[in-house]
């Protein structure tokens, strides 16, 4: 009873509501509504495994439940010998192949990454040929086909040859008894054909009366010529129906003696529905999946926010939902939540308990990774206001009622351990989570406190987790006393005048009940002699020190948040000179083995070459002439093949050194004397005689008739090439990088890799869509230390959806 009061209090048939709304079947929109809450830890382990499945499967290939109606009343009427009807058969096909193609879907997944799934829908029975001749005897529009009985076949010809006779007969009637006509119309009386005939000329046309008009002025007659043919046409019905019938019957039998199989189908296909609502729901709620803690782990929820605020910021256009950090370590027993009203308080406890219950179901929890929660097996609270006229009850008494239902729910049972057991074992005796709103109101605030503070340490040692509101500053200093209390308040800004709804942990916090009285309007006066009277109390001086407490934290919270903005920024730092250096090593890398394959690329032209011109020797008769002709080819080869400074040395030939005789070949080979060495013109002078001659080293030989060479100049260094335009720049597949799709941090990731593999401009596809994902890639272009320039790409290259970075 107070577990299901609870699920009112925290709104929970109001968020499976909202879950229903993600069903694709009638059966699963059933389910999604009347929600059950599992017994125990595995089989909520179990639904999150489905939820995470199908979670993965949307993003991939979303499960389609087209086709599939609810058959259960068919299915039932089946199994009582009953008749179904064409739409009912046509539901059941198509609910069949529905289920052969979901089957399907699941089936060509990878085995490894969707095994909850797989199976589930390994036992599938879809009986394609019950769906085949479901088909063959009925049609679209349900009715029973001419082919699924002979019989049915003949009937129905004969039927429309006798409805051809009637419309005949009729035809004729109305053109020989025209002035007796009301209107030249054939219609219905029943299953009988007639025409509407004036009453004072009934004796015109005999036959039978099957109606009059209103007015008595129009008698509906059928003929008598067409009498004994409607009565034919009214057997033959009745024939068509029985021979209808005799198809529907056998069908109906078919599906009755695989019913069990159906139901099992039904029963899974509500099962993949609901799973896939809870996936869906938890996408829209940008939820992430949570974790059952076991005993001894802290309570991990940072950034929780409402599911029922999330529905009303994106339909209704309600204010953003601020959400809280949950974090506490497994001793705590009670947190005592302190703080102004209307400050959230209320909410957080809702909050929390909705938590729960959404993983307890499979429901991924909207907060922020990771989500770390015990498995609870019972929510109960008392939020709210209990007052009843009819039966009597003030606020207290309302609540003293639902508490003491509470405190009925978690006392120990005779299986259960007692209290001093359970205090050895380190375990309390109810898995818990009790929620209690203001607790100890509406009563003398001393006796109010003293009770709320008896309770809570009842509860700290009967029950797992126990959350609770107060105002009663006494429940504060709990905390002190035993270390299975905590507490937390709900923040409110001293400049604003305003609760900024965030809850902060370790500290109480005030009421400030003068300040949200003034913001509200109440008279000055009032609150000045108000403010008065507070001032002469303890109680000023504590909220003089919980206001430092709070401006503490507020700066340490600040400088918190400074410091991991500069961690990380460092790390950032750290990760891009790390990248950027891997980058420079694998270039170096690449860099050397271009050379290495350039060089080799050259050695085997040269070997290539070298070889042609050796068979071409070999080839003619060997002369000196055509062995200077190889040797210059093959120093022609080494000076285009071999890198610079890679060629030998050439030996050194003849050099007419000073006082040396050598012979002059263009003075008929006389002989004359070196007086100096060849200059750089390749000239050198020589004594012949008594004359002194300059002539060219070339028309020097030694006596033995070694020829001198020439004096090689240097040479100038070669004019640069002159700069040519950049060819321009064209989208290939290789610079091009799809990105849509992602998500900002993963096209990060994916960019970077694709920036370190590029070699000039290249072309981002991020799409249009709500631009997140472009500002993305763009701001991280800017921060790219390789991205020189970025623009948006032309018109035919997808304009704005395609970023042109140059690097």
């Amino acid at each position: 009873m107070i577990q299901a009061e609870t699920l009112d209090l925290l709104e929970w048939p109001r968020l499976c509501q909202h879950l229903s709304t993600f069903a694709a079947t009638k059966l699963g929109t059933l389910a999604a509504r009347q929600v059950r809450l599992p017994a125990t830890q595995a089989e909520s382990v179990a639904l999150l495994a489905q939820t995470r499945e199908v979670y993965q499967l949307e993003t991939l290939t979303p499960l389609k439940f087209s086709g599939i109606r609810d058959i259960g009343e068919a299915l039932e009427r089946a199994n009582r010998q009953g008749i179904l009807s064409g739409d009912e058969l046509l539901a059941i096909a198509g609910t069949l192949a529905g289920t052969r193609q979901l089957r399907r879907l699941i089936d060509a997944q990878e085995e490894a990454e969707f095994p909850v799934l797989q199976a589930l829908v390994a036992e599938l029975r879809t009986y394609p040929d019950l769906e085949q001749t479901i088909h063959h005897c009925i049609d679209d529009r349900a009715k029973v086909t001419d082919r699924a009985n002979p019989k049915l076949e003949g009937i129905r010809r004969q039927l429309k040859s006798v409805y051809d006779q009637i419309q005949t007969k009729l035809q004729r009637v109305l053109q020989r008894q025209a002035g007796a006509i009301q209107e030249a119309l054939i219609t219905q009386r029943g299953d009988r054909y007639v025409i509407p005939i004036k009453a004072p000329q009934k004796d015109q046309v005999p036959g039978i009366v099957h109606d009059v008009s209103t007015s008595g002025a129009t008698l509906y007659v059928e003929p008598q010529s067409v009498v004994e043919w409607g009565n034919q046409l009214r057997q033959l019905q009745r024939q068509e129906t029985r021979e209808e019938e005799a198809v529907r019957q056998r069908l109906s039998q078919q599906v009755a003696d695989v019913s069990d199989d159906l139901e099992q189908l039904m029963a899974t296909v509500t099962v993949l529905d609901l799973a896939t609502a809870r996936a869906r729901y938890s996408l829209w709620l940008e939820a992430n999946p949570p974790r059952f803690t076991d005993l001894g782990e802290q309570t991990v929820l940072r950034q929780l926010r409402h599911p029922l605020l999330i529905w009303q910021q994106k339909h209704e256009q309600a204010h953003l939902v601020v959400p809280i950090d949950v974090v506490m370590r497994p001793e705590i027993r009670v947190v005592a939540i302190t703080g102004p009203n209307t400050g959230g308080k209320t909410v957080t406890l809702k909050t929390l308990g909705l938590a729960i219950l959404m993983a307890k179901i499979g429901l991924f929890v909207p907060a922020r990774e990771p989500v770390e929660l015990p498995w609870i097996d019972r929510v109960l609270a008392d939020i709210g206001d209990e007052q009843s006229i009819e039966q009597s009850l003030s606020t207290f008494s309302g609540h003293i009622k639902r508490i003491a239902r509470i405190l009925a729910e978690i006392a120990p049972s005779d299986a259960a351990p007692s209290e001093s057991e359970a205090a050895l074992a380190g375990l309390p005796v109810a898995n818990a989570l009790v929620l209690l709103d203001e607790v100890g109101a509406g009563t003398d605030p001393t006796e109010g406190s003293a009770l709320a503070i008896a309770l809570l340490q009842h509860l700290a040692n009967h029950a797992r987790l126990t959350i609770a509101t107060t105002h009663f500053g006494e429940l504060k200093a709990l905390k002190y006393e035993d270390e299975r209390f905590e507490n937390a308040s709900v923040e409110f800004d001293g400049v604003s005048l305003s609760p900024t709804y965030r809850l902060l942990w370790g500290i109480p916090g005030r009421s400030n009940a003068l300040t949200i009285a003034r913001r509200l309007g109440l008279d000055d006066a009032i609150l000045d002699q108000a403010q008065g009277y507070v001032g002469a109390t303890k109680q000023a001086d504590v909220n003089q020190v919980i206001a430092g407490l709070e401006a503490q934290r507020k700066r340490q919270e600040d400088q918190a948040e400074q410091a991991a903005q500069i961690v990380a920024q460092a790390e950032r730092l750290k990760a891009e000179i790390e990248h950027k250096n891997q980058q420079l090593r694998d270039r170096e890398r690449d860099l050397k083995q271009q050379q290495e394959q350039a060089v080799q690329s050259a050695i085997a032209a040269a070997k290539s070459e070298i070889a042609r011109v050796i068979r071409r020797l070999q080839a003619g008769e060997i002369t000196a002439q055509g062995a200077q002709k190889a040797t210059e080819a093959i120093d022609r080869i080494a000076e285009r093949q071999l890198p610079t400074g890679t060629h030998r040395a050439k030996s050194k030939g003849y050099r007419p050194s000073v006082g040396e005789r050598v012979r002059l070949t263009s003075l008929g080979g006389q002989t004359g004397e070196v007086l100096s060495e060849p200059d750089e013109d390749s000239k050198l002078s020589v004594r012949f005689g008594l004359m002194k001659l300059v002539v060219d080293v070339s028309d020097v030989e030694s006596l033995s008739g070694q020829k001198a060479d020439p004096v090689e100049k240097p040479k100038a260094a070669p004019p640069p090439p002159p700069s040519q335009p950049p060819a321009p720049a064209m989208r290939t597949s290789k610079n091009t990088v799809d990105l849509r799709g992602m998500r900002v941090a993963e096209a990060e990731s994916t960019l970077d890799d694709f920036i370190a593999r590029a070699q000039g401009p290249i072309w981002i596809i991020h799409g249009h869509g709500t631009g997140k994902l472009k500002r993305g890639v763009q701001a991280y272009l800017k921060r790219h230390p390789q991205v020189q320039r970025f623009e948006a790409a032309e018109q035919a290259d997808g304009g704005t959806g395609v970023t042109v970075a140059h690097l």
